[in-house]
């Protein structure tokens, strides 16, 4: 190959490197830029947003926010939907139709469609591309198209602690207890009682705890293991990878340091386990 040729490959390929640089340097400000926070709020202007929760951006489709409510310490994920009423500009009354609670994560593309009431309470996490409304259309007139009938409204409320998996749809009229599990791509209607494992579409029970037996079926693998006593936060922050301190004004979480070798943490309480199981 000339020489000529190599400088001007070897040119091309310094000017692709510091233009992937530029555009994903880039594409990080205009990511926090956009995101939505108390502090930041943009031009929407919910009935509550809470301290430290975040609106990833780029987010969905958000309106009538002045009908919907969200506590602190939550992470709306990227492309998520939440909205109140028929259409943008409705007047819908004192009270928050959609509320979440605090410290929520709702995942990537997913959507709450409000009309009546949806209450999230606090600790629920879901997956991505979950749909949750309180609406369905109704199709009682043989004669008449489905989307020109008047539709249904039914309260719905997620439990606290749940967890929701990837792809689930929360059906109006859905009342789901505290911490239960919804398995990935159930579709959940009706009483779901406290400490459940639903799955399927409809989703129907496939485990229960409860004080007096535990869990049944019981769990096929060994409990977590508790924290140790004595580990310190840098040892944790090493074992689970997160910080979950208050950011103090600097900007850095309360007594941070830097990196840290967890490997002492590990060692002190061995290998963990791997969880096997599907649905738990």
């Amino acid at each position: 190959m000339p020489f000529a040729e190599k400088i001007r490959r070897a040119a091309r390929e310094r000017a692709r490197r510091a233009a992937s640089q530029l555009v994903h340097r880039g594409w990080g400000f205009v990511r926090e830029a956009g995101a939505i926070s108390a502090e930041r709020p943009g031009p929407l202007r919910f009935a509550e947003l809470g301290a430290f929760t975040k609106l990833a951006f780029p987010q969905g489709t958000i309106f009538n926010e002045q009908a919907i409510a969200v506590g602190c310490y939550c992470i709306i994920g990227e492309r998520v939907s939440v909205s109140a009423g028929f259409a943008p500009g409705l007047q819908l009354g004192p009270e928050p139709i959609v509320r979440i609670g605090d410290g929520c994560v709702i995942g990537r593309d997913s959507n709450i469609v409000g009309h009546q009431s949806i209450v999230i309470e606090d600790n629920v996490w879901t997956g991505p591309s979950v749909y949750i409304s309180d609406q369905n259309h109704s199709y009682d007139d043989p004669a008449l198209p489905i989307g020109k009938q008047w539709p249904r409204n039914e309260p719905v409320r997620i439990g606290a602690g749940s967890w929701i998996g990837t792809g689930a749809v929360i059906l109006p009229g859905a009342d789901i207890g505290r911490n239960v599990v919804v398995a990935a791509n159930s579709v959940v209607r009706g009483t779901v009682p406290d400490h459940s494992v639903v799955a399927g579409a409809p989703a129907k029970p496939v485990r229960r705890w409860t004080e007096a037996e535990g869990w049944q079926p019981p769990i096929r693998t060994a409990p977590p293991r508790a924290i140790p006593e004595g580990i310190t936060h840098e040892q944790l922050v090493a074992l689970i990878g997160w910080d979950l301190r208050l950011p103090t004004e600097s900007g850095e979480s309360a007594g941070s340091v830097g990196p840290v070798d967890g490997r002492d943490a590990v060692e002190a309480d061995g290998p963990r386990d791997a969880d096997p199981d599907p649905v738990s």
